[in-house]
C-alpha cells in the first residue's frame, strides 16, 4: 500500500466534519472552564500552574520517545529559562535542559508565524545534547527514513517518509500551509492542530526529534486558536494511551482522508484538558496545604513534602518511607522516623499500611 505522500491528493487532507461538532463544543467549553480556574488564581499561582503543565509536557513528550527524564531537572531547567531562579540551578541531565528550552521557546513564540529558522532553533535546542547528531537542519542522505519496531532482523516498517531530497520543498509547503490556515478561530483550532501533526510527522523532516517537535507544533496551533499559550499537556494524554496513538497515526499515514485521526486527536486533547483541570486543582490544593501548615514545618520536613508534591496529582510512587525520607532529607533513620510520625500527628501525612512497611501519603 502507498503511503499518504505517495498518493495524488497529497497533501490535500480531507475529512468528514459530521459528528465532530460535539467534540469541538466540549473543547471550547473546557477552555472556558480552565480560563475560569486561572482567573480565580493569583498571578503567582497562574505562573505555577503553567510551569507544572510545561514540566508534565516535557517529561511525557520525552517518555513517548523512550527517555525517562528527572522531573526535578526539567523543573529547574524551565525555571532557569524563565529567569525565575535568582541563581541558575545546575542541571545534571542535558536532555532535560534541551526539552525545557523547547517548552519555553515554543510557548513564548506561540503567536509568531512559523518559519524555517524557528524550526531549526527548536531542533537545535532539543537535540544538541545528543552525540553525532546533525542539528538545526533538515535530514539528508540516501537511506530511507523509516519508522520501525521489532528486534534486529525482524523489524516491522510502520512508515517510510519522503526522500531527504524532497524535504526542503515539502517543508516550504508545510510552513506556508501552517501560516495561511492560522490562527483561525478558536472553535476550529483543534482540527488545524490535528492536521498539522499528521502532516509534519508524515514529512518527518529531521534526523531525530520529529515527534517532540510535532507535538510542540500542535500545541502552537491550539495556542494560536485561543490567543494565549494553551494550558494542557498533549503528550501527557498521548503517553497514557501510547499504542492508540501509534495505531491512529499509522492509519492516517496511509490515506489523505483522515476523519478517524481527527476524531482520535480531538478525543485526546479533551482528555488532556481534563488532566489540566486536575493539575490546576492540585496546584491550588498544594498552596492551601502549605498555608495550613505555615510555621509547623522545619526546612527538612518542608523539603520532603515539596518533593512529594512534585509527583503531581497521580501521587508519590509507593508513598513516603523512612528510607526515602532519609535519602531526600539527608538525615538519619531515627530523625526520618520521628519526622514522619510528627507529620502524621499534625495531619500533613496519612499512614498507608502498618508495621515496619508503613508508607505515608499526603493528606489533601
Amino acid at each position: 500500500m502507498e503511503y499518504n505522500w505517495q498518493q495524488p491528493d497529497w497533501p490535500n487532507f480531507g475529512f468528514d466534519s459530521t459528528g465532530l461538532d460535539a467534540l469541538l463544543f466540549q473543547w471550547a467549553e473546557g477552555q472556558g472552564r480552565i480560563g475560569g480556574l486561572l482567573q480565580a488564581l493569583s498571578q503567582r499561582m497562574q505562573e505555577t500552574s503553567a510551569i507544572d503543565i510545561m514540566v508534565a509536557e516535557a517529561v511525557k513528550t520525552s517518555a513517548i520517545e523512550g527517555e525517562l527524564l528527572s522531573r526535578e531537572d526539567v523543573l529547574s531547567s524551565i525555571r532557569n529559562n524563565l529567569g525565575l531562579n535568582r541563581f541558575p540551578e545546575k542541571i545534571k541531565d542535558k536532555r532535560a535542559q534541551g526539552v525545557a528550552r523547547l517548552m519555553v521557546a515554543s510557548r513564548e513564540a506561540f503567536a509568531e508565524a512559523l518559519a524555517e529558522p524557528m524550526l531549526f532553533d527548536w531542533h537545535r535546542m532539543l537535540m544538541e545534547p545528543y552525540a553525532n547528531m546533525h542539528v538545526g537542519q533538515w535530514r539528508s542522505g540516501l537511506a530511507p527514513m523509516q519508522v520501525i519496531s521489532g528486534a534486529a532482523g525482524r523489524e516491522v516498517v510502520h512508515f517510510e517518509a519522503p526522500p531527504s531530497a524532497s524535504v526542503p520543498e515539502e517543508m516550504h509547503r508545510f510552513i506556508a500551509w501552517f501560516n495561511q490556515t492560522g490562527p483561525g478561530n478558536a472553535h476550529q483550532a483543534p482540527v488545524r492542530a490535528a492536521i498539522a501533526h499528521v502532516y509534519f510527522e508524515s514529512i518527518h523532516p529531521f534526523e531525530d526529534g520529529n515527534g517532540r517537535i510535532g507535538r510542540a507544533l500542535s500545541e502552537k496551533a491550539l495556542s494560536q486558536g485561543i490567543g494565549r499559550p494553551v494550558i494542557l499537556s498533549l503528550s501527557q494524554a498521548i503517553e497514557s494511551k501510547r499504542q492508540a496513538c501509534y495505531q491512529a497515526l499509522k492509519a492516517a499515514q496511509r490515506s489523505n482522508e483522515i476523519t478517524p485521526w481527527i476524531r482520535y486527536f480531538l478525543e485526546t486533547i479533551l482528555e488532556a484538558q481534563e488532566m489540566a483541570v486536575q493539575q490546576i486543582s492540585f496546584t491550588i490544593a498544594k498552596s492551601r496545604f502549605f498555608n495550613d501548615f505555615t510555621g509547623a514545618l522545619n526546612p527538612r520536613q518542608e523539603k520532603v513534602l515539596q518533593r512529594m508534591f512534585e509527583a503531581g496529582p497521580e501521587g508519590f510512587t509507593g508513598g513516603m518511607s523512612a528510607k526515602k525520607y532519609m535519602s531526600i532529607a539527608k538525615t538519619s533513620k531515627a530523625t526520618a522516623t520521628r519526622d514522619l510520625q510528627y507529620l502524621a500527628q499534625i495531619g500533613a501525612l496519612v499512614p498507608l499500611g502498618g508495621g515496619r512497611s508503613t508508607r505515608y501519603g499526603i493528606k489533601i
